[in-house]
């Protein structure tokens, strides 16, 4: 694992990009943003979920979009709901994929994105992000059988990764530097790419250690495969909506700090990282010092200033 102070200069960078980009962003018309506008009009905010990224966005028994991204988006609403004078919004789910994500912003196919997605500065030069909400990092799921330890393990075989992800990036740049001569295929999600590593298609799967350890628990396969390697890239997550608006921005941010101030955002990660999920499961991943930090600095209460 990297050390403590790499981690929280990587917060400090990523907290900086994120005000950056929000202070860029040039000022609106009168009267509401152009997503706010038309939100107020359609009195629904359209909000992109994930199928298979737990527990951040994925789908219950039933089908139904649900995660830690999606509770926090559903804050989000309520805040749009008191900027724009609409206490009774609805919520529309949209299906996105890693690979259609930002182009779903873009396109103004969603308002905000819930899912598990990296804010960095390239992304951040066209799309706008919320803060931080968690901090991850690219590992790699193997068979349990396996002797794979690292990375350079695996030279000259095969490794999956999910189309659009930064992790793609981080192994693509990996393999160039050591010459390992991976053979790099590509999943169209996350699931897609577990199951090549359980059927044998690819020796191991890179994403963000989380995601590893929760689809790993969610197929009750713990017996089965593990997640070693070291972080081979830093992943700070965010909310993600159109850039530009700095009304809209101004309402995510008003959200985030509500919660803090009140004391909600631990609870929140407990109830979906250390609590039985809605699906049975259970991941027991206590909430790092890193992100809790983050969320104290949320905090603008009297005491959290005495």
């Amino acid at each position: 694992m990297r050390p403590f102070a790499t981690i929280s200069g990587g917060l400090l960078l990523a907290a900086c990009m994120l005000a950056t980009g929000a202070s860029a962003q040039t000022g609106g018309s009168e009267g509401l943003s152009p997503t706010l506008s038309a939100i107020k009009n359609a009195h629904t905010v359209r909000l992109g979920y994930r199928e298979s990224s737990p527990p951040f966005s994925f789908l219950d028994q039933a089908g139904r979009p649900i995660g830690y991204s999606l509770e926090l988006c559903e804050a989000i609403v309520e805040e749009i709901g008191v900027e724009v004078d609409d206490p009774n919004l609805k919520i529309a789910y949209v299906k996105v994929t890693s690979d259609d994500r930002i182009d779903a912003v873009l396109q103004n196919k969603i308002d905000l994105e819930c899912g598990s997605t990296t804010a960095n500065a390239e992304r951040a030069k066209r799309v706008a992000f919320s803060p931080l909400m968690f901090v991850a990092g690219t590992k790699l799921m193997v068979p349990k059988t396996s002797s794979v330890q690292s990375l350079a393990d695996l030279k000259g075989k095969t490794i999956v990764v999910t189309k659009g992800t930064t992790n793609e990036q981080a192994i693509r740049a990996a393999d160039r530097k050591s010459s390992l001569g991976l053979n790099i295929v590509v999943g169209a999600d996350h699931e897609q790419s577990f199951q090549m590593v359980v059927d044998g298609k690819a020796d191991a799967f890179a994403t963000d250690d989380i995601l590893l350890s929760s689809l790993i628990v969610r197929h009750k396969a713990q017996d089965k495969f593990r997640v070693t390697g070291d972080l081979l890239s830093y992943d700070p997550y965010g909310i993600m909506f159109r850039k530009g608006e700095p009304q809209l921005t101004a309402v995510v941010e008003r959200t985030f700090r509500k919660l803090g101030s009140n004391h909600d955002l631990v609870p929140l990660y407990n109830k979906w990282f250390t609590a039985r999920l809605p699906t049975g499961e259970r991941l027991n991943v206590p909430i790092s010092l890193q992100l809790e930090e983050a969320f104290k600095a949320m905090d603008d209460s009297a005491s959290a200033n005495n």
